[in-house]
């Protein structure tokens, strides 16, 4: 059994690979945390297209996401940087829900299982 570890640090590997898949560590934001959740969320499907490409995948690839928001009052600009991104021939499956994230400026937390 072969897991292959992308990024690894002693805490978290921000990818790990195993049978073809693609298992990402809450992607979140770096930049933007000052800004809105539509902004946030953008940096951070950016981040996970950067990942993707990091191990020759790409946005098709994606089977599920879960998304943390920290207020859902903020859902109508998620969904307006996702729907902006999405593949839409091939979108994902996905789930949404609440949560209190780790930062208290991150509005927005993402997590994806892709193939590769």
């Amino acid at each position: 059994m072969t897991i292959q570890r992308i990024l690894p640090s002693a805490r978290l590997s921000e990818v790990s690979i195993h049978n073809n898949l693609a298992y990402f560590a809450g992607q979140v934001p770096e930049l933007t945390i000052e800004q809105n959740a539509y902004e946030q969320t953008k940096e951070v499907l950016g981040l996970i297209d950067k990942l993707l490409a990091k191990i020759g995948s790409n946005k098709s690839n994606i089977l599920t996401a879960q998304i943390f928001l920290a207020d859902m009052k903020d859902y109508a600009q998620l969904n307006q940087a996702w729907d902006e991104w999405v593949d839409h021939v091939s979108p994902p499956s996905r789930a949404t829900v609440e949560a209190k994230l780790a930062d208290p400026h991150w509005k927005v937390e993402i997590v994806i299982i892709a193939t590769c």
